[in-house]
């Protein structure tokens, strides 16, 4: 029980700047799988787009499986967040226009997390949240998701794989 499995589905829409996506859990609970499904982000803002932190330019999570590479700890020092704690391989999309481009890759440590948006309301933009990272849009949702990952966590698994396809 509490085995998850955490899948990210980025839309067809490569627009930045919307909350389009798909993060789905599944796992099994007495012998019966549930799955639960949360809107999120897996592209970098519009504004991270067009004017990137990186001079390499914005990153993008590669589509694949990140197995192991995440643990609950500290989103930016302030929250409990699932953080990248293993290799990823990201995209960086440096032409600043407003598609994501799989463009250059490189893989390593980035602090590309799963996290939420908004501490207390449902926000309809990317804009002040996502950098690269996967975002859920509900804190509501992301609270259950928190939850649930505490669970596997007591069950003495506390390192997570993130598996990011498309649609």
């Amino acid at each position: 029980d509490y085995d998850l499995n955490l899948i990210g589905i980025r839309s067809r829409n490569r627009t930045p700047g919307k909350f389009d996506d798909k993060f789905v859990c599944i796992y099994r609970q007495k012998n019966e799988f549930i799955e639960e499904e949360y809107i999120c982000t897996t592209d970098p803002s519009m504004e991270e787009h067009l004017d990137p932190t990186n001079k390499k330019g914005v990153a993008i999570l590669a589509p694949g499986q990140y197995r192991s590479a995440y643990e609950l700890d500290l989103h930016r020092g302030k929250y409990t967040a699932l953080c990248q704690r293993g290799t990823v391989t990201v995209y960086r999309d440096n032409n600043m226009n407003s598609i994501s481009d799989y463009i250059n890759s490189e893989s390593g440590m980035y602090g590309i997390n799963v996290h939420r948006a908004h501490l207390s309301k449902i926000v309809e933009s990317t804009h002040l949240y996502s950098m690269g990272c996967t975002v859920i849009q509900n804190p509501a949702s992301f609270a259950r998701l928190i939850a649930l990952c505490k669970l596997q966590v007591g069950i003495g698994y506390k390192k997570f794989t993130y598996t990011l396809i498309e649609e």
